[in-house]
């Protein structure tokens, strides 16, 4: 990249910046062409008789209330299972929930989740994060999806980690929220060397 390139590229990315950093009471001028006589933050060019660059402001997606409850509940059952193991993962499961994973049958009900999540803490490690979520119009049921590691600890210290995918249902029970489905499904491996987008 040559010293001029740079400038541009420089100038295209701090100039937002620093219009965003100004005090909130000082309104931001609608996308189009900036120059330093009607937007003073904007610094002036070298060479005056370039044209001013076109800028866009960045737009922050909405998320709605719901939203952000699911997002804020699927961090709690994450952290919950990495405290607490097999056991704490299906107690966050409703009666009829059901879990499906990596070739191997769904488990239905969280006895029978019970029956088989019952991994310790210090030799399986579950962990995952939301990537997004969706919340039905009533507010009563809801999914989120995103990324896991789970990673066993032998017995020699050493650890070995997979990664996937996952998708949790969420419904409202009595008033409070349950897992409904958790799917899962490991990411393939890499191919020719290459990494997996």
């Amino acid at each position: 990249m040559n010293a001029l390139a740079a400038a541009v590229l420089l100038g295209a990315i701090s100039t937002p910046l620093a219009l965003c950093a100004q005090s909130t009471a000082q309104s931001i001028p609608p996308p189009g062409a900036a120059n330093p006589a009607t937007a003073p933050s904007v610094a002036a060019f070298a060479n005056s008789s370039k044209s001013a660059f076109t800028y866009t402001p960045l737009k922050v997606p909405h998320l709605s209330a719901g939203v952000l409850e699911l997002l804020k509940l699927e961090g709690e059952f994450s952290a919950a299972v990495v405290a607490g193991g097999g056991k704490a993962f299906s107690s966050w499961f409703a009666d009829d929930g059901v879990t499906l994973n990596n070739g191997q049958p769904a488990v239905q009900g969280r006895s029978a989740i019970a029956a088989v999540a019952t991994w310790n803490p210090a030799t399986y490690k579950l962990s995952w994060y939301a990537e997004g979520a969706r919340m039905d119009p009533s507010n009563q049921s809801g999914f989120t999806w995103g990324h896991y590691d789970a990673t066993t600890i032998g017995k020699d210290g050493k650890s070995t980690t997979t990664s996937g995918r996952y998708i949790t249902f969420w419904k409202k029970v009595h008033g409070k929220w349950k897992v409904a489905l958790d799917a899962s499904a490991n990411e393939p491996p890499p191919t020719n060397g290459l990494p997996t987008p």
